[in-house]
């Protein structure tokens, strides 16, 4: 079939990313003797610098990692908790109903920072400064200014200018950036220079990535997170100005962590997510679901595999809204969730005509509660209020932010998936000595604690972020991935099917045209649903959206090249390398040789 680009093909590595200059830059790790966590680091941090509308230093980012020296996965969780003053009464007494998207008060601890560190020291090879090298020359010298980037940034000019001056400051100086121009964060240089410093104040490699996380997490950063967020009223998405609750003391008190991946074994492959804590199950539920249905069958651009996969969707997630939470804090029937006995029973309420109701199971006999009714209100809320000229969520500057992705493999087959996100330049004020602002990942908790979704302090938010990784009979085999929230477990498993069931390879599964769904909560503020409603890429046969309409989807034709962002590496048995990425958006490259 016809592809936009080649799949990458070579034998000694591979890095595929949503940005041509972060996946350069994780090859030129490569080629100077790192390995894959060394690549991996340094390709993510310079992804702060040249996505800032997709992620900053103050966001998040859980990690998948093949070790090829021990022959074990894991996965590194850098989604931070919520602080400790964070509650439920805190909010009530605030007037709030529902998490802000944007602005202080969403504010977790800022993960991303460690779990990098994290990896870097327990399976790199290089230095904090080498590894930090890369976005401090972008940060310094300047990175090319997209034009999704002005484009974010012209959408919350009016909040810049009225309410968030630090921002302004930062991203509006010399009036805004040029078009096709570079722009350079000089500040966030500093910080970073200012981290390295700190660290070569210790021997060793170990000591000095230790020494920069403690200059990060109870050092300089954390003092000066701290102060601003608590002597800064930020307008947020509510309509009003809050404080921040986040404290230095916080972030002393939280590390990133390793823990075992959730896996599923699908048709001879083993597919690898991070844990309940994030929506990654449900992937791993969508296909157990189908692995009911004969995939191979179906034509992979036709009517009945979207029938079938957006089905299973429904019930994947409406179990990801009624049971996943953090499972340091609620006891999330996984096991059942992704049982054959239990997936088999499911499967039964997937027919031929489109369901437009809301149906979690019950795994283990449980009952559950959800927000479905209100989440329809709130959706037909803001319709009405956008139609009637009511203020909207552009004025309260709510542009949502998106996500990066990277994948590598390195000639020891070491591997990599990582998710970076939140941080975005558009989620809450820039933090004016730092050169970054905080992540506003706490806007998926629920103001009910007994919610297994609902806001308690030092709970991880589910977050929507959810690399992949997948082992072909026992035998590390792909690292995947894409940006999306909501669709980024949407738009992984139709790869991963047309890969297994169809054989195409990676350029192609992601060249192909795709969909998703809105018929569940959204994680994100104002946590809406839409039944029913399905979105097909442009470039689907009329006659496809014709037989979705007739099955009862509440179907709508996107643009042509508007569904997925995906990138993958993967090596085969004969040594090859290969490696494929999105060209939507004409930024993600893979590279390799």
């Amino acid at each position: 079939m016809f592809t936009t680009r080649p799949e990458i093909i070579g034998t000694f590595g591979a890095v595929a990313s949503t940005h041509w200059l972060a996946s350069q830059v994780g090859m030129a790790v490569l080629e100077r003797g790192g390995n894959a966590f060394d690549a991996a680091a340094a390709a993510g941090f310079t992804l702060q610098i040249v996505e800032p509308h997709l992620n900053g230093p103050g966001g998040d980012c859980p990690i998948i990692i093949h070790s090829a020296s021990t022959g074990t996965q894991s996965v590194i969780c850098g989604q931070g908790p919520a602080p400790a003053g964070l509650t439920v009464a805190h909010m009530r007494s605030l007037g709030q109903e529902i998490m802000p998207g944007t602005g202080l008060l969403a504010t977790p601890i800022p993960g991303a920072f460690d779990a990098w560190m994290l990896m870097l020291r327990d399976h790199g090879t290089w230095s904090v400064r080498e590894v930090l090298a890369y976005a401090i020359g972008y940060a310094r010298r300047g990175a090319p200014m997209v034009p999704r980037i002005r484009a974010t940034i012209e959408s919350v000019r009016p909040l810049f200018e009225a309410e968030w001056p630090t921002s302004a400051a930062l991203w509006l100086r010399d009036g805004g950036p040029a078009p096709n121009g570079v722009y350079a964060n000089p500040t966030l240089a500093d910080t970073y220079e200012r981290v390295v410093k700190e660290a070569e104040a210790v021997g060793g490699r170990e000591a000095q990535i230790d020494a920069a996380r403690a200059a990060w997490y109870r050092g300089f950063v954390a003092e000066a997170i701290g102060r601003f967020a608590a002597t800064t009223e930020a307008m947020d998405t509510s309509g009003e100005r809050h404080r921040g609750v986040i404290t230095a003391d916080d972030m002393a008190r939280w590390s990133a962590t390793v823990e075992k991946p959730v896996t599923l074994d699908y048709h001879g492959h083993t597919v690898l997510k991070c844990g309940p804590w994030s929506q990654g199950p449900a992937m791993l539920q969508t296909m157990a679901l189908m692995a009911g249905f004969d995939v191979g069958a179906m034509d992979p651009v036709g009517a009945d595999f979207i029938h079938h996969v957006v089905e299973a969707k429904k019930l994947a997630f409406a179990d990801r809204e009624a049971f996943y939470g953090d499972p340091d804090f609620v006891d999330v029937p996984l096991e059942t969730l992704l049982s054959a006995a239990y997936n088999d029973e499911r499967r039964k309420l997937i027919g031929p005509d489109a369901s437009l109701e809301f149906i979690p199971g019950n795994p283990d006999g449980r009952e559950h509660r959800t927000d479905y009714a209100a989440a329809i209100r709130r959706s037909k809320e803001l319709a009405a209020a956008a139609g009637s000229g009511e203020p909207t969520v552009s004025r309260l500057g709510a542009s949502g932010g998106d996500t990066c992705h990277i994948d590598i493999i390195d000639t020891h087959g070491n591997m990599v998936s990582a998710t970076p996100s939140a941080g975005w330049l558009q989620s809450s004020p820039a933090i004016p000595e730092l050169g970054f602002c905080l992540g506003s990942r706490c806007q998926m908790f629920w103001l009910d604690e007994t919610l297994p979704n609902g806001l308690q302090p030092g709970k991880r938010p589910r977050t929507t972020l959810s690399p992949s990784m997948v082992l072909k009979e026992g035998r590390p085999w792909m690292s995947f991935g894409t940006p999306g929230g909501e669709q980024q477990d949407q738009w992984q498993p139709i790869m991963l099917m047309r890969m297994i069931h169809h054989g195409f390879n990676i350029q192609q599964a992601i060249d192909l045209p795709s969909f998703h769904s809105e018929h569940w909560i959204s994680s994100f503020w104002p946590r809406g649903a839409k039944p029913g409603k399905v979105v097909i890429e442009g470039r689907y046969a009329p006659s496809v959206l014709e037989d979705l309409k007739a099955r009862g989807h509440v179907a709508e034709m996107g643009g042509e090249w508007s569904e997925g962002r995906l990138t993958g590496v993967r090596q085969e048995t004969d040594g090859t390398i290969r490696a494929g990425a999105n060209p939507r958006g004409m930024q993600g490259y893979a590279v390799g040789r």
